[in-house]
């Protein structure tokens, strides 16, 4: 009885769990796979592939947008413009060095000519009171003697080498020099601006740049410019052979006709006999000025230290008094010469003698050529020429006629070109 009772809890126990096995699990759901689309890399060939997957591109790419208009820019810039630009680049450096050293040399100039008359009045003190020390009293001056000698030596020697420079003239030459470049390169802005350079172009900024180099040199040893020379020779600062500027016609005769020609003509006369000559005849004056000035500076120092070396022996009153009014005439001299700058308005008259060359070169290198079309549009070049001589076109007729008329009359012609210098 006991088994059978036990038999049927094992047979109702083990249906029970099958029935709640069944009564917890659950049905299996079908599997469903979700496909998520790769990203593609923007290439060259994804508006193909797009339109394969049945999409429209109408989304840029953005390499394509940045890239192209660089490339289609870049190709419509001429090389000969990049050139230009690299030459403004240096022109622009070109200014800078050119007034930094000119400033430079403006603080030699003030500081050697105040330490150069501070030392030679001190020591021409020094002689005079050396003298009537060893007149009234009988002492020994022997140090005053030999420091006052010392002091008239070292000006001596520094004159010489103020007097070889010209630091004067030195900066009015960065002056020139730094005026000349930023006209040359407000030029090629020009040229940038409202031209089309070509390689022609190139190469003649490229050849004022060195001519400029050549007239105006930065460097002091070796390649300094003669601050004596013989006689004033007008400063040339552009090239040797000048190509005349292309510009399109505006007419049949390029702005050109016989009036004008015979106008240029008169014009570069007036500028020949009045303007260079007279610029030319005052820098001489200069130069003979400079000169004698800049010997008799060294020359009397050089006397003061022998009077107040010979200060010691039995002339020593008369020495002193040699040397004292020797270093005072020294320091008058040296004040006159450097102080007034006279090596600037001899620089500043070579210049404008250079200034009046250019341009009766300017004018003959065009009328030479016989292309009119070649030519630089005439009513354009008589406007600069008026400009260049601070005139309006009327009174640079005037002036022409004027000229004809003196020389067909023989009379001399009583009026200069320029109204500027």
């Amino acid at each position: 009885m006991a088994s059978l009772k036990a038999s049927n809890f094992v047979v109702s126990s083990s249906s029970s769990s099958k029935q709640i096995r069944a009564a917890i699990s659950l049905p299996k759901l079908p599997s469903v796979r979700f496909s998520a689309p790769k990203l593609r890399q923007p290439t060259i060939q994804s508006e193909q592939l797009n339109s394969k997957d049945g999409l429209i591109n109408t989304i840029p790419i953005q390499n394509n947008v940045h890239s192209t208009p660089l490339v289609q820019e870049s190709s419509s810039i001429s090389m000969a413009t990049f050139q230009l630009y690299a030459i403004l680049e240096a022109i622009a450096d070109r200014v800078e060095m050119h007034n930094n050293i000119g400033e430079q040399r403006d603080n030699w100039n003030t500081l050697l000519l105040n330490s150069i008359n501070m030392i030679t009045l001190t020591a021409a003190t020094m002689a005079g009171v050396a003298g009537a020390t060893g007149v009234g009293a009988g002492v020994s001056v022997t140090g005053l003697n030999l420091a006052s000698s010392v002091m008239f030596s070292a000006a001596t020697g520094m004159l010489v080498l103020m007097n070889k420079i010209q630091p004067s003239q030195l900066v009015e030459e960065q002056r020139n020099a730094t005026r000349l470049f930023k006209q040359l390169q407000s030029q090629i802005k020009t040229l940038l601006a409202v031209g089309s350079p070509c390689q022609d172009d190139v190469n003649d900024a490229m050849e004022k740049v060195l001519a400029l180099d050549k007239a105006y040199p930065l460097p002091l040893l070796g390649v300094m410019l003669d601050k004596f020379p013989a006689s004033l020779e007008p400063a040339v600062w552009w090239p040797t052979k000048q190509s005349p500027d292309s510009n399109k016609a505006l007419n049949n005769n390029n702005g050109w006709t016989r009036e004008l020609e015979m106008e240029m003509r008169e014009v570069v006369e007036v500028i020949k006999i009045k303007d260079s000559e007279d610029y030319e005849r005052l820098g001489n004056k200069a130069l003979n000025m400079n000169k004698v000035l800049a010997t008799s500076g060294p020359l009397l120092t050089g006397i003061a230290a022998l009077g107040s070396a010979f200060m010691v022996s039995s002339n020593g009153p008369w020495a002193a008094t040699v040397a004292a009014v020797a270093g005072a005439l020294a320091s008058a001299v040296n004040t006159f010469e450097h102080g007034g700058q006279v090596g600037m308005v001899f620089e500043m008259y070579r210049n404008n003698a250079g200034f009046f060359k250019l341009m009766q070169e300017s004018i003959k290198s065009t009328l030479d050529e016989c292309d009119v079309e070649k030519r630089e549009n005439g009513e354009l070049f008589e406007m600069k020429v008026a400009l260049q001589l601070g005139r309006s076109l009327s009174e640079l007729r005037d002036v022409a006629k004027k000229s004809s008329y003196s020389r067909i009359e023989g009379s001399p012609m009583d009026e200069f070109a320029s109204k500027l210098f």
